[in-house]
């Protein structure tokens, strides 16, 4: 794990090196994928079965056999184990709660003219949801993805789930059921997004594709944008945590939130900033013992490896210029007062604010969600929420008297841009209501 100092002359370019990552521009991948996607386009339910049974090796000899029923998916949450419904339930609830005050809801006014002017607000009819599969277990994926929605007033949300060798996590199943998914397809990669965005036999056409895959699934979101929307671009899972060696840090807690992101990918990203030298060597330390605990190290210490960092600045106000420069994910802030910070933040995903927030309640069931703009992006994206799965239409109404003047301005701009049929279509109704 490199360790850096923002007093080294070369400290910029050290930080675009680590910070530096291309997600899906390999051509082969690239021709990889859209070679899927057109076996796809092309025969439908037989290109995503013959895929499904190449890749995932799945036992499946029809379209059916990929097919969960809502009797399935209520059976596995009623066989949980009470504990886990629990969690499952408390997590449900408090994602449900928090998304329903993004709701965002049909307006209007009536201008000095008597002209209405407004937006209505409309639910997508149909989306899709990738959650990640096989013996993986990502309930919390599903609710991320389809609570959302639901509370958005989306008709129908139609979930995609590989199964690799037929086999799947009742947890996620649980979850889905819990979620209000409407149906459910036990497939993956690259031809599940195709199979989403061009429809099949079998499977609907939606409108929007969230949630995160693999590299193919990434790239294959990219390559059908545009016939579909979609809601990123995801990268590596990454996490800056910002502490100033006050005496109530914990180094040990520290070391651990920065490994809860280096356990999930060798190319996930963890980067520690502080201004104090002696708390940096001791979360340094605090790493290597906590390595030599965790069923998952081979993997976070790659990770730390290629991609992780230490940095050392001067005071804040460098600190503060590291964050926004990085535009992390996840930024956990653990200082006594977090909200001295907050207005000088311009570039995070999420803000963990104080010590006894860690990023993984985020994670789970803190509420917000937790599909958040990946590899710098959040300079200009936003978390997933309900304002994805809605739309808006602007509202017009021009009454006879308020559209005159209106008129009379859109001919004289019109004549500008030489457009003659726009500047006539205005002056009939500016010469009607004369």
């Amino acid at each position: 794990m490199r360790i850096l100092t923002s007093a080294d002359a070369n400290f910029d370019q050290q930080l675009t090196d680590l910070l530096a990552f291309e997600t899906v521009n390999d051509k082969g991948l690239l021709e990889t994928v859209d070679h899927i996607i057109h076996q796809v386009r092309q025969t439908g339910d037989k290109a995503v079965l013959e895929l499904t049974q190449k890749f995932d090796s799945h036992p499946a000899t029809s379209m059916q056999d990929l097919m969960l029923t809502q009797n399935e998916l209520k059976a596995a949450y009623d066989a949980l184990e009470d504990p886990i419904k629990s969690s499952l339930d408390t997590a449900a609830e408090r994602i449900k709660s928090f998304h329903q005050r993004q709701v965002q809801q049909t307006w209007e006014y009536t201008d000095d003219l008597g002209n209405r002017l407004g937006q209505k607000v409309t639910p997508l009819d149909r989306v899709g949801i990738y959650v990640p599969g096989g013996l993986a277990s990502y309930p919390s994926s599903v609710l991320m993805n389809a609570i959302p929605a639901k509370v958005a007033g989306v008709t129908e949300v139609i979930m995609v789930v590989p199964a690799p060798k037929g086999e799947l996590n009742s947890l996620v199943l649980a979850a889905a059921y819990l979620s209000g998914v409407d149906k459910v397809f036990t497939i993956g990669g690259a031809q599940a997004v195709a199979a989403l965005a061009y429809g099949t036999d079998t499977i609907p056409q939606v409108d929007k594709i969230t949630g995160p895959g693999n590299k193919y699934v990434a790239a294959a979101k990219r390559a059908v944008f545009g016939q579909v929307g979609i809601d990123m671009i995801a990268g590596p899972s990454e996490v800056l945590v910002y502490a100033e060696g006050e005496s109530g840090d914990n180094a040990d807690w520290l070391a651990m939130d920065l490994l809860s992101q280096a356990e999930h990918d060798t190319v996930a990203q963890s980067i520690f900033v502080t201004t104090s030298e002696e708390q940096l060597k001791a979360v340094e330390q605090a790493i290597e013992s906590a390595l030599a605990q965790l069923p998952k190290a081979d993997i976070a210490r790659q990770s730390l490896a290629n991609r992780g960092a230490l940095i050392l600045v001067k005071d804040r106000a460098e600190g503060l210029q590291v964050i926004n420069r990085v535009a992390p994910e996840h930024l956990e802030l653990s200082l006594d007062n977090p909200d001295e910070l907050i207005e000088d933040i311009r570039h995070a995903g999420a803000i963990f604010m104080g010590r006894h927030t860690p990023e993984a309640i985020g994670d789970y069931c803190a509420g917000p969600n937790h599909v958040l703009p990946t590899s710098g992006t959040a300079r200009f994206s936003s978390p997933l929420g309900v304002y994805d799965f809605q739309k808006k239409s602007s509202l017009i109404y021009c009454s006879e008297e308020g559209s005159k003047p209106l008129a009379q301005v859109a001919d004289t701009l019109a004549m500008q841009e030489d457009l003659e049929a726009h500047a006539r279509s205005a002056r009939y109704r500016s010469e009607q209501a004369n």
